[in-house]
């Protein structure tokens, strides 16, 4: 029996990290907030690190894999983002912030458990890790309670678009031959990507002198790299819930092992555009 025949639900293409020779944990679909929209979408934890997914896909196309023809042409690319950015909203809701009071301390399996989104369990190593960054922390005993902390946000924020500034430079000399405070505009709308207006792209935007108005205007003209809604490659995320263990059933039926006429292929890095730059610039840790 052909590998494509054992498969369960219709065929994908994604590009992920590989666990290499030694082996490593098994990647994880898990299904969490988008930091922005705050729309469901698909993340892919593998290894201790958290990726997104990302989806391109050209207007006619399919993939060959060996002998085997997926019709769907679709791309899904996992680039590491850091973890800091999906939990800043959970964070937020948890302390219970109004006006100048800075809000309760909570419990990490508190502020994890989201009603809808049992994915975030799966990150309580990750909240551990790097949370700490923009949080203060108060350890009762064996106990440790976590508040968001505005300054430490901010702080943390400014590194993130630093790191950006010195990523564009580095990807193009347009960027050296632009004036400054553009690359620093640039550079704040692609972090932006990843914050919620009201919050921490205003504040970000106060703190340094920029135009939010002006900044979402010129963000509105960009082409920007989407990212793989919740069961878009075809299979759910892994949903837990009290212990137990369940898997989603694929929506559709096995697909039909196809041989065509292989015309017009098209190398895999006809895929990309300018825009899928943006991609992993906002990854890893401060």
């Amino acid at each position: 029996m052909a590998w494509w025949e054992r498969a369960e639900g219709e065929i994908r293409v994604l590009i992920a990290p590989d666990h290499g020779p030694a082996g490593g944990s098994a990647g994880q679909l898990l299904s969490l907030r988008h930091p922005k929209s705050g729309f469901s979408t698909t993340y892919l934890v593998i290894d201790g690190a958290l990726q997104e997914l990302n989806w391109f896909k050209q207007p006619y196309g399919s993939w060959f894999l060996g002998d085997y023809v997926c019709e769907d042409g679709g791309l899904y690319l996992s680039t590491p983002i850091d973890p800091v950015f999906v939990l800043l909203p959970i964070f937020d809701d948890a302390r219970s912030k109004k006006g100048e009071d800075p809000g309760k301390f909570r419990q990490i399996e508190e502020v994890i458990f989201v009603e809808g989104h049992p994915g975030y369990q799966y990150l309580l190593s990750l909240v551990k890790k790097h949370m700490p960054l923009v949080c203060d922390v108060k350890e009762v005993g064996s106990m440790k309670f976590f508040r968001l902390n505005d300054t430490k946000v901010l702080s943390w924020l400014c590194i993130k678009v630093n790191r950006v500034i010195d990523s564009l430079l580095k990807l193009s000399n347009n960027y050296a031959a632009q004036d400054e405070k553009q690359t620093l505009c640039d550079a704040v709308s692609i972090v932006g990507e990843y914050l919620k207006d009201e919050t921490w792209l205003k504040l970000l935007c106060n703190h340094l002198r920029l135009d939010l108005e002006e900044l979402n205007r010129k963000a509105v003209g960009t082409e920007a790299v989407p990212s793989a809604p919740d069961n878009a490659i075809g299979f759910s995320p892994i949903e837990e819930s009290a212990g137990t263990d369940k898997k989603k059933a694929p929506s559709n039926g096995r697909q039909v092992k196809k041989m065509k006429e292989e015309k017009d292929s098209h190398n895999i890095k006809d895929m990309f555009s300018r825009a899928t730059r943006r991609s992993g610039l906002i990854g890893g840790d401060c």
